[in-house]
């Protein structure tokens, strides 16, 4: 690979420290993601067998074994390219799909491309690219938007909304005007689904609204609950007056569980993807229960990618088969089924529903 353009050797730096932060420490958002409020029914004579259960799903009309994705992480580091081959073989074993990290790096020196190319590894493995949404302020044309995608071939693009986050980087991109228009651009002229995401935050119903509105194809609420990217940014800064204000932000945003609900209340048949704080299938069950087509995380397979394929599969397995056994013990057949089983979701008055029968 050719060395970087000096732009792109910081991007390079950063993208590598944001990995050792969250490999080596502890930046989980101070909110709890809701899905401990949650609850689904135990049904103790579930008149089927668990064979019977059955996790597939289809997204954009792609074949998934399961309505799991490994949510965005990493790219444009030379370290990150294994990372990512892990992520991408287990994925297509597992039939999930698979999201990568920025794509910024790339757009900045096409050298470091090979960092997200993995149809190489898994060229069947419903695949998104990635790029934050505030770069169209920053140089970055609808024309980049298109080559991303059509770089790694993938199946559709992610455009991250990130303002906290940048505004806690030293020297952040934070012109965060008149994106929506750029954005609509985008979901008009590129011709694979575009899905809006937060990164940690979580998105409101109303700029739900407006991104659907400007015809994004689905929604990740990416809320709060698990990384916090404002710790990871205070961590990064090595700035003890930026790291406190960073770490004033630790409980910043809204919960995944609360988020999801609102948003499925709100948009009965738009797309929607929960991330943030997902860490088992039984987590998993509960999103979808609560109106998620798709449960995304990233941080429970992170540390088994900078160990193998086979390490990544083995944290996929236990998140699907957590599960299928939720489907299951809840007296359901598919992950469709959950949302008959939410017995309560939260303490709050307003969060409150009645048990099903």
């Amino acid at each position: 690979m050719a060395d970087p353009t000096p732009v792109a050797r910081l991007t390079e730096a950063r993208k590598s420290r944001h990995l050792d932060i969250c490999l080596e420490e502890d930046v989980a958002s101070h909110l709890d993601a809701g899905f401990s409020s949650v609850r689904l029914r135990h049904e103790a004579l579930p008149e089927c067998a668990l064979e019977d259960v059955d996790t597939s799903t289809t997204l954009f009309g792609h074949a998934l074994a399961a309505p799991i994705l490994i949510s965005s992480m990493t790219g444009g580091t030379d370290r990150a390219r294994a990372i990512n081959y892990n992520l991408a073989i287990a994925a297509e074993r597992a039939g999930v799909a698979l999201a990568l990290g920025s794509q910024r790096a790339a757009l900045e020196d096409p050298a470091l491309l090979a960092t997200y190319r993995v149809r190489d590894v898994a060229p069947r493995v419903v695949l998104f690219a990635n790029i934050g949404a505030v770069q169209f302020n920053y140089g970055v044309t609808v024309d980049d938007a298109i080559r991303a995608v059509e770089n790694i071939a993938a199946d559709g693009l992610y455009l991250h909304l990130n303002p906290l986050q940048e505004a806690l980087q030293t020297n952040g991109d934070t012109n965060f005007r008149t994106l929506l228009p750029r954005i609509g651009e985008v979901c008009r002229r590129i011709g694979v689904p575009v899905i809006a995401k937060s990164v940690g935050s979580g998105i409101s119903v109303r700029t739900a609204s407006r991104l659907l509105d400007a015809g994004v194809s689905a929604i990740d609420v990416a809320g709060a609950g698990g990384t916090s990217w404002a710790r990871v940014e205070g961590r990064r800064s090595d700035d003890p007056r930026r790291e406190a204000i960073a770490e004033s932000f630790a409980a910043w945003g809204y919960p995944t569980a609360e988020a999801t609900a609102e948003l499925r209340r709100a948009f009965p048949q738009a797309t929607i993807f929960a991330s943030g704080g997902i860490r088992t299938g039984v987590d998993a069950a509960k999103a979808i229960a609560l109106g998620a087509n798709i449960a995304g995380a990233g941080l429970p397979y992170l540390e088994p990618a900078t160990r193998s394929a086979e390490a990544v599969s083995d944290a996929v397995d236990v998140m699907v088969n957590g599960l299928r056994i939720a489907i299951f013990a809840s007296g359901c057949r598919r992950p469709a089924d959950l949302s008959e089983a939410l017995y309560v979701r939260g303490s709050a008055e307003t969060l409150i529903v009645e048990p099903s029968s």
